[in-house]
């Protein structure tokens, strides 16, 4: 196979596995607490043909390798909601969910409560406080969620009965990159990657509120557009790459023995 084809092959594959990237990112820009993603590439320096049938050696190939995919942990817009169970985290940290796969970090705080008066993500993901998991009763009323993440109650009728139902539990990595998604917002950690607590004096947890997609859309749409044209570029830099070798082929088949 010509190397002109290899090359554009390796870049068509790039742009292929980018555009995956960025088309995913469009399709969550209305996903609470997703995380954009983006990807890396490098080049590869293919080894040259050393064999003594060449007159001189080839040049080393310059080709397209797919390195990494990266997440975008930047904070998205904190969007207020109203919701007495809906948090959003102004800084650091993650809240931890358990699901059948087992622990899960998240920053979408759009929260419910189950049948049973657990506290859960619209996925139904129990919520984890620092003791398990968080339940209500049905006699709880004017939740409170305060800054470090205690959720507090008033129970029954009484004006004086304050009671707390846990502490939603936060986390915080020291490479965020080491995770990897698990789902449109939820990230599961590989081993030997532990979250940290994040202490109560960096904890900011805003009840009634809840992070939007990171997502930008403007940028994003951008990006996709130029590497649908860099992709056609590529496509047709090989078609007449083969309409040039066909024309040559035919050339000399017409040429007199």
């Amino acid at each position: 196979m010509e190397n002109t084809l290899l090359i554009g092959l390796s870049r068509q594959t790039a742009l292929q596995r980018e555009l995956d990237v960025v088309a995913n990112n469009v399709a969550n820009m209305s996903t609470t607490g997703f995380k954009a993603d983006g990807a890396v590439f490098a080049e590869y320096l293919h080894s040259r043909a050393n064999a003594e049938l060449f007159a001189s050696p080839d040049r080393r190939m310059s080709m397209v390798q797919d390195r990494m995919s990266w997440h975008d942990m930047s904070q998205g817009t904190v969007q207020q909601t109203g919701g007495p169970l809906d948090v959003a985290i102004d800084g650091e940290g993650m809240l931890v969910v358990q699901t059948a796969g087992g622990e899960r970090y998240t920053r979408n705080g759009a929260l419910q409560l189950n049948n049973l008066g657990e506290l859960v993500t619209l996925a139904g993901d129990k919520v984890l406080g620092e003791n398990g998991p968080i339940v209500l009763q049905l006699t709880d009323r004017d939740i409170a969620i305060t800054k470090n993440g205690t959720i507090k109650v008033r129970e029954g009728q009484s004006l004086n009965s304050d009671s707390t139902r846990g502490k939603l539990r936060l986390v915080t990595f020291a490479d965020p990159q080491q995770l990897r998604k698990d789902g449109a917002s939820t990230f599961a950690a590989p081993n030997g990657v532990t979250p940290t607590p994040v202490p109560d004096a960096n904890a900011n947890v805003v009840q009634g509120a809840v992070e939007k997609s990171n997502v930008r859309p403007v940028i994003e749409m951008t990006r996709m557009i130029e590497l649908t044209r860099a992709y056609t570029e590529v496509a047709t830099l090989l078609q007449q790459q083969s309409d040039l070798r066909k024309n040559s082929i035919q050339q000399l088949a017409e040429v007199p023995a």
